[in-house]
């Protein structure tokens, strides 16, 4: 029997967090209030946020109390995160050849709630937070979830890699009472995949479809080719850049806006569109986000930078001006939503997704992809791959219509682009292979 939403939302959700001690709801309240503050109050919020996090990882972190100290920083004296200007950024070399003292010393280990990520270059990125922390993560995501159009209380659907399975009484439990979601395993999404998860559906008739952005597009690709649909309440994607005749295919076989939500494992949500989708609202209450140029200093509303995150609820293994490894545009425009969170005008594309050119100049994998896949006919998919210079590799899944005009079209496209001696090398394949955490990537650069 299915268990009513509104006994989840009022009685057993709260009732769960209760027996566990969590601060998730709690902070979720704190949020939903805190969005409609002025500009300026969320501002004071972030400053006495920053200046409690530095106290702390210099009292607590030996790598932040060394990094302070060389750069020549008092940490008593940081009102915003200018004043951190001369702190190095923190890459994903630093915290995997040092996170033993990036650790709090305040926490044990084995106190804290481990994650891991491939990243970029497929080597693994261990990252912890204290459970405290995590629970905050977990409202700001609700809160961006209820901009969708979901309902806390409501079941999920999940379009996701290695989805997890509960295989304790209290896990399941759990899953009943509380974690009501229902998974399309991205790792193998075929018609028995898709069989199964409608039936799911129907059983569980959630509110909310989330997952992958290419994922919840392959799905909705395959529910056109058979003439079915699915009506969320509200569709949330994330992990990987929405491209926007993705979100159109979405949209129309749904009936449902698509919100755009980005964030990564080492600094959970870091902004999402709000139900106006006019840009995306930075989660200013948890973190502070800077846009640096390549020469670190700030970049100008509209002007495409390096994001580097400061995290302000994790205390158990801080990451301050950490270097995401992707590139994006703040915004100074004032959402006609009414919140007072500041915004960013999106994202432009991973660091490592950015192509060589002939000419030296970066070039951003993914406008070209967006530029050739919706243009030319007979192109489904595409991936994009350097390895050498002067030579991209083009792995093209085929649609309707597809042949050597597309084929000759493509490849002037990219030479246009890259430069005319670029050796440009297309590769047919049947579909456009995975990491291993169901995650796809369209555009590669190993050099």
């Amino acid at each position: 029997m299915r268990v009513p939403d509104s006994f989840v939302r009022l009685v057993s959700e709260p009732a769960w967090d209760l027996w566990e001690g969590s601060v998730r709801l709690q902070t979720l309240k704190d949020l939903e209030r805190s969005q409609w503050l002025a500009p300026a109050e969320l501002a004071a919020r972030q400053r006495t946020g920053l200046q409690e996090i530095v106290r702390h990882v210099t009292a607590t972190s030996p790598f932040y109390a060394e990094r302070f100290a060389t750069a020549g920083i008092d940490p008593a004296r940081v009102e915003s995160v200018a004043d951190l200007a001369d702190l190095p950024l923190l890459t994903k070399d630093d915290v995997r050849g040092r996170l033993d003292d990036i650790l709090s010393r305040d926490f044990k280990r084995a106190e804290l709630v481990p994650a891991k990520t491939g990243g970029s270059t497929g080597v693994a990125l261990h990252i912890f937070c204290d459970r405290k922390g995590v629970e905050r993560r977990n409202a700001s995501a609700l809160r961006s979830d209820e901009w969708s159009g979901w309902r806390r209380g409501q079941p999920l659907a999940a379009v996701w890699g290695n989805p997890p399975v509960a295989r304790t009484w209290r896990g399941r439990l759990r899953c009943t009472l509380k974690d009501r979601v229902i998974y399309l395993d991205t790792m193998k999404i075929d018609d028995a995949a898709i069989d199964r998860f409608l039936d799911d559906w129907r059983r569980a008739r959630p509110g909310l479809l989330y997952g992958h952005a290419h994922s919840i597009f392959i799905f909705c690709e395959a529910l056109r080719e058979r003439g079915a649909t699915v009506h969320p309440h509200g569709i949330v994607a994330t992990s990987m850049m929405l491209l926007d005749h993705e979100r159109r295919v979405i949209e129309e076989v749904c009936g449902t806006p698509v919100t755009n939500r980005y964030g990564c494992e080492e600094v959970s949500l870091i902004a999402c569109e709000c139900e106006r989708h006019e840009g995306m609202h930075l989660n200013a209450e948890h973190s502070i986000v800077e846009f640096l140029r390549d020469d670190g200093s700030p970049c100008a509303a509209g002007e495409d930078g390096r994001i580097v995150v400061t995290e302000l609820v994790n205390r158990g293994m801080p990451m301050i001006r950490y270097e995401v490894g992707d590139r994006g545009a703040p915004s100074d425009r004032v959402c006609p939503c009414g919140r007072g969170l500041p915004m960013m005008e999106g994202l432009s594309g991973r660091t490592a997704d950015f192509l060589r050119a002939a000419d030296g100049s970066q070039v951003a994998g993914i406008s070209l992809i967006e530029n050739t896949l919706t243009r030319f006919p007979g192109i489904r998919q595409l991936q994009l791959v350097q390895e050498r210079e002067l030579a991209v590799d083009v792995n093209l899944v085929p649609g309707e219509g597809y042949g050597p005009e597309t084929a000759d079209r493509l490849t002037d496209s990219l030479r246009d682009a890259l430069g005319a001696d670029f050796a440009v090398e297309l590769k047919i394949v049947e579909r456009i292979s995975q990491e291993r955490s169901g995650k796809y990537r369209f555009s590669i650069c190993r050099l």
